[in-house]
């Protein structure tokens, strides 16, 4: 077989690659005994016809498809390690020519594996790990878990405050005609939870038990239902129940109810660390992103639009699982949203990009720290996958084949090359303002070249 680089721009390669004739043939012969039995000849029985003579009757080109699909993936492999290129998207099948008794010829195009020219990557400013928890964070901890474990209590004379919760009947009309949707009995409502439209918890405050009123509202522009957006909208609200939630005492019985502690005291003091830990947490994944940011910006590497579209793929085929998991289908999200598919892929896109970019610049920087992982992280990292597979972990291991072992050693190398980066980054106390300042500027540029 032979193949050469015919194209190579912005690292997509246009690639030529040809097969000998007795591959072909060997295609072509799959072919022909994988589509045989469709055919009838005269003189013949159904599916016994010689190749010659259904090629005769209906020319080579009949099994000429299902032979480039036999031949083409042995021919592409055999291709890339020839001309010697890591591919990093899917082939697209440009052309097939030259096809013939002596073989044929295909003209592939498939992006590259960019080169990336790392910048600075050590010194980014990150903000400052750790930070202090104050009374005040244990406080509204508590306050969270007192709202948590409180019960409601109908109260018939309360005048309803934001917090309660009102039980109304309702129905929704524009222009004095109701709409599909607009009507519920029973509901039940918390005052300042902005679950309704804008306005419409507002207007209940104050309300008793056995109130009707009316609510004015105007539904949003961005509302889901093209038929009420920007629309307005009268509700006639009747108040069956105002319903006030007690909380319980903050005490040594509240902290054995709700904790395996047997003392407040012991309950706040966990609660302590365990904010601790979740600021820290928080704060070192913003850390990551800072310090991986400022490698991606001062790094150059060319990324091919092939790339980023197979990207965008995987990402809308993800988020399509999520959604049909949940019993959603994107028809009906793109129905809700007024939004096109063509304009949601594209919006993917930057993310897309970014990630790419993030990607490649770990895989650098691994390669220019000489990153390996030991046998023991290693190890770790298929305890974790085996444990998600309720699997033993030796078992697990041995049935891992070469190329489940390299992502597990890659996607060690990048952690520890993004471990890398935070702990060469510089941390600064005022962090948050200057992000804040950076990404005012940035708006500031975007809204002059508008």
């Amino acid at each position: 077989m032979t193949a050469k680089i015919i194209e190579n721009e912005k690292n997509v390669v246009k690639l030529e690659m040809s097969i000998p004739q007795d591959k072909f043939q060997k295609a072509m012969d799959q072919s022909y005994k994988k589509n045989k039995k469709y055919f009838t000849i005269q003189g013949f029985r159904k599916g016994k016809a010689p190749r010659k003579v259904i090629e005769a009757h209906y020319g080579k080109e009949v099994f000429l498809e299902d032979a480039i699909e036999f031949a083409f993936p042995e021919t592409y492999q055999d291709a890339i390690k020839e001309v010697e290129i890591e591919p990093v998207t899917r082939p697209s099948l440009e052309k097939v020519e030259d096809v013939g008794d002596n073989g044929a010829t295909f003209i592939v195009k498939v992006a590259v594996k960019p080169e990336v020219k790392l910048g600075d990557y050590k010194g980014a400013e990150i903000p400052v790990l750790e930070q202090p928890v104050d009374d005040a964070d244990v406080v509204e901890r508590l306050k969270q878990m007192q709202n948590q474990n409180s019960r409601l209590v109908t109260d018939d004379q309360a005048a309803a405050e934001n917090g309660d919760t009102v039980v109304i009947d309702y129905e929704g009309a524009v222009d004095g005609v109701p709409f599909d949707g607009g009507k519920d009995e029973g509901y039940s409502l918390e005052l300042g939870s902005n679950t309704f439209i804008p306005g419409f918890e507002d207007q209940l405050v104050g309300v008793k038990a056995g109130d009707d009123k009316d609510v004015n509202v105007t539904f949003p522009e961005d509302y889901h239902a093209e038929d009420l957006k920007g629309k307005d909208a009268v509700f006639k609200v009747h108040v069956v129940e105002v319903q006030r939630k007690e909380l319980p005492e903050l005490d040594d019985e509240f902290a054995k109810d709700v904790s395996e502690f047997d003392t407040l005291d012991e309950l706040k003091n966990d609660l302590k660390d365990k904010i601790a830990n979740e600021k820290k947490e928080a704060r070192l994944n913003t850390a990551r992103q800072a310090a991986l940011d400022y490698a991606v910006q001062n790094a150059e590497m060319d990324i091919p639009e092939m790339m980023i579209d197979e990207e965008v793929d995987r990402d809308y085929e993800n988020l399509q699982r999520q959604m049909s998991g949940q019993g959603l289908s994107m028809e009906n999200y793109f129905k809700f949203t007024g939004q096109s598919k063509e304009v949601f892929r594209e919006s993917m896109a930057p993310d897309a990009e970014r990630n790419i970019k993030a990607d490649l610049v770990l895989e650098a920087i691994g390669k220019a720290e000489e990153i390996k992982p030991s046998e023991e992280e290693i190890d770790d990292e298929i305890k974790e996958y085996a444990h998600a597979f309720n699997q033993e972990f030796e078992k697990y291991k041995e049935s891992l084949d070469d190329q489940m072992m390299e992502y597990i050693t890659d996607t060690l190398k990048r952690r520890k090359a993004l471990d890398l980066l935070v702990d060469a980054a510089n941390q600064i106390d005022d962090f948050e303002a200057k992000q804040k300042e950076s990404e005012e500027k940035a708006d500031t540029a975007e809204e002059k070249e508008d």
